[in-house]
């Protein structure tokens, strides 16, 4: 089973545009594609946004890694992020 369930597939369809200035999915077999090829995670809560982004070595010190365009909130308490 793919870690990218309706859920998460969805979310990314109707927000891809917060990261992107164009769709890059129009379906969800799109979706699940495009997620697959730039290896995109799915985390738990909060702590595993900022625990994913301190272990990549990103630098948001300037700003709340949580409001990042590549951070999607799927509504459940997991989080989407996806490296564009």
């Amino acid at each position: 089973m793919s870690v990218y369930d309706k859920k998460v597939i969805d979310c990314f369809l109707e927000r891809q545009l917060q990261l992107f200035p164009e769709e890059v999915a129009s379906t969800p077999e799109e979706a699940q594609d495009f997620l697959e090829d730039v290896m995109a995670v799915v985390v738990k809560g909060a702590k595993g946004v900022k625990a994913y982004f301190k272990e990549t070595g990103a630098d948001y010190k300037d700003g709340d890694v949580m409001e990042a365009a590549e951070v999607f909130d799927v509504g459940d308490g997991r989080f989407l992020i996806v490296e564009g």
